[in-house]
């Protein structure tokens, strides 16, 4: 009786959880049928799902439209270089504070966590005043450089380099390791489940980004990917070409979702790895 309810409850969780997945996937795969329709064709109602004759027009004119190439080369170059000067800088933070004492230390820490608390859209004025000072209007590094560490980032990292050994710190000093040395050699491997977990957000978040491209960029050529489709006309003659713009959109968010699965396997694949180490 008792394995016969512990069966029951199996399935009444995974048939949840079935339906949970379903109900978060059903408008992107609604996005993704809407997109490779012919203009005409219904895209509201269940009848949206029915694909009658499958196109990829709407592709070629959403080339047409913007300058697709240079707006995904952008979308790329500011989410790879974004991600891994995060990385690396929001590490080398949480490595000093984690392991060295220095006056003041606690203080900063601080202080970097309650800027935690301070919306970063607040600083879009004054930010957008030095960009156009250092002539990074218009460049594709004021969407890197002001975010090149962050206090979420230096927090999160900071909190899993404490559970590194001090001792393991400590021989690599007597073998002869320098400070950088020892953060390359020694810390960053160990953190590696750390650095792909805050690598996944950090990517998904640059790709993603929008308000800040929108700020410091006004070229079409110099747009991300994210910006020149939320730009795309709403008007075709009387009709709203949602094919079209629905093709962007599923230019957009088809590669994060798989961004997202990759970077879940690298995670896994990392903690088991230092699970195994430790």
């Amino acid at each position: 009786m008792r394995k016969s309810q512990q069966t029951f409850n199996t399935v009444l969780v995974n048939g949840f959880m079935a339906l949970v997945v379903i109900v978060c996937l059903f408008p992107v795969l609604w996005m993704c049928i809407i997109s490779i329709k012919t203009v005409g064709e219904k895209v509201s109602g269940f009848h949206a799902l029915v694909i009658g004759n499958p196109t990829f027009e709407n592709f070629r004119r959403l080339f047409d439209l913007i300058p697709i190439w240079n707006n995904l080369f952008n979308s790329m170059f500011t989410t790879v270089i974004g991600t891994i000067t995060t990385l690396f800088f929001c590490a080398l933070a949480g490595f000093a504070f984690a392991k060295y004492k220095f006056p003041g230390r606690n203080f900063l820490f601080y202080f970097v966590i309650a800027t935690m608390m301070i919306s970063a859209e607040a600083g879009a004025i004054p930010l957008f005043v030095i960009m156009r000072k250092l002539h990074l209007i218009n460049s594709l590094w004021s969407l890197i450089i002001p975010r090149i560490a962050t206090a979420v980032g230096i927090f999160y990292l900071r909190q899993y380099i404490l559970e590194v050994p001090d001792e393991l710190i400590e021989a690599s000093r007597i073998d002869g390791c320098k400070d950088f040395g020892i953060f390359i050699r020694i810390v960053v491997p160990i953190i590696k489940p750390a650095l792909a977990s805050w690598a996944s957000i950090t990517m998904i978040a640059r790709w993603n980004d929008f308000f800040w491209p929108l700020l410091f960029l006004n070229k079409n050529t110099k747009y991300t990917l994210m910006v020149s489709v939320s730009m795309l006309p709403v008007s075709d003659g009387l009709a709203t070409p949602w094919q079209v713009i629905l093709a962007g959109t599923t230019l957009v968010i088809v590669p994060s979702i798989l961004l997202y699965l990759a970077m879940q396997g690298f995670q896994k694949s990392g903690s088991m790895a230092g699970a195994v180490k430790g």
